[in-house]
C-alpha cells in the first residue's frame, strides 16, 4: 500500500470521528459537484469499473485531492461501516486538516498561481492599453488647442 493510500485512510478514519463523511458514489459524486469535497477516496475493486471512473476525473476537474484505495472493504472499515463501499469523500475535515495537507497534490497551488499571474498580466495590459488611449487623447486635445490658437492669432 503506497504511502498516499496510508494517508486517505488515515485522513478518513480520523474525520469519520471529528469532521463528516460523503459514502457511496451517488453522495461522492453530488460533493464533488458542489465542490464541499475536501478528499475523495474510491475503491480499486469497484465492478463494473464504470461505476467509479468519473470520479477521478471530476476531482481532478474540480482540483479535489483523490486517492485510490485497493478495496471497498477496507474503504468502508476506514469510513466505520460493515460493509464496503465504492467511494468515500470528506466533506468537513475535522482534525484531518493535517493529513488532507499532505495528500493534497502539489500541482494545484501552482495551477492558481499561475491563474493569480495571468490575471496580473492582464491587469497590467488593460493599464497600458488604457494609458496609451489616455495619451492619445491628450494628444489631440492639444491639437485642437494649437488649431483655435492659430485661428485666434490669424
Amino acid at each position: 500500500m503506497s504511502e498516499q493510500t496510508e494517508k486517505a485512510i488515515e485522513a478518513i478514519e480520523v474525520a469519520k470521528n471529528t469532521g463528516k463523511l460523503k459514502k457511496g458514489t451517488n453522495e461522492v459524486t453530488k460533493a464533488l459537484e458542489r465542490g464541499t469535497a475536501k478528499l475523495v477516496a474510491y475503491a480499486k475493486d469497484v465492478s463494473p469499473p464504470e461505476i467509479t471512473m468519473h470520479i477521478p476525473l471530476l476531482a481532478k476537474e474540480k482540483g479535489i485531492p483523490c486517492v485510490e484505495i485497493p478495496t471497498k472493504d477496507e474503504l468502508g472499515a476506514a469510513a466505520g461501516i460493515k460493509v464496503g463501499t465504492a467511494a468515500v469523500a470528506i466533506t468537513a475535515e475535522g482534525d484531518a486538516k493535517k493529513i488532507i495537507a499532505e495528500i493534497t497534490p502539489k500541482e494545484a497551488p501552482a495551477k492558481t498561481e499561475k491563474k493569480e499571474e495571468e490575471k496580473k498580466e492582464k491587469k497590467e495590459e488593460e493599464k497600458k492599453e488604457k494609458k496609451e488611449e489616455e495619451k492619445k487623447e491628450k494628444k489631440e486635445e492639444e491639437k485642437k488647442e494649437k488649431k483655435e490658437e492659430e485661428k485666434k492669432s490669424n
